[in-house]
């Protein structure tokens, strides 16, 4: 499998991400993950609509939990051509109990537990710890990929202004 070439790391210390990097410009590869009643949910679902992809290792940790707090904080004003989907290695019961205790209704939640098949097209899986590296991307709707993070300590919360800020120019 292809090393991501990015420099990460996690508590200060760097980490492997496994996957082909996705850069500005790619067209955004189709992938398959589960939501949270465990059906089958691909990116091209959301063919029409500006996508911002908010990538996470675990609802169970607190920037995680602040991460999708504000994305679904955020997602309540962007109208009906933005989507925010929410990606982890999660188990979507993890996920579903997540969004029923702490009120996540704005947001699609999606684990990549099962294939990996997110994390390894888009180079956010982490090598040591099989994980989603943090970070965002947003896709226009035409497919494109026009905004790329990969957060460079883990811990640390991405810059929602920036993904934001790029999401809205695209409608």
């Amino acid at each position: 499998m292809e090393k991501n070439k990015q420099k990460v790391t996690f508590k200060g210390n760097p980490v492997t991400l496994i996957g082909k990097e996705i850069k500005v410009n790619d067209k955004a590869i189709d992938f398959s993950v589960l939501n949270n009643s465990l059906e089958e949910v691909k990116l091209s679902d959301y063919d029409g609509k500006v996508k911002i992809l908010s990538l996470f290792p675990s609802v169970d940790t607190g920037v995680c939990s602040k991460q999708n707090h504000t994305f679904n904080k955020e997602a309540a004003s962007l109208g009906e051509d933005i989507v925010i989907l929410a990606v982890s290695n999660d188990l979507p019961f993890a996920l579903n109990r997540f969004c029923g205790a702490e009120g996540i209704d704005k947001i699609v939640t999606l684990s990549d537990h099962k294939n990996l098949d997110f994390a390894t097209k888009y180079g956010f899986l982490i090598d040591e710890l099989r994980l989603i590296a943090r970070g965002v991307v947003v896709i226009d709707k035409d497919n494109t990929v026009k905004y790329v993070e990969y957060v460079k300590e883990i811990i640390e919360e991405p810059d929602y202004d920036a993904a934001i800020a790029v999401a809205k120019n695209l409608i």
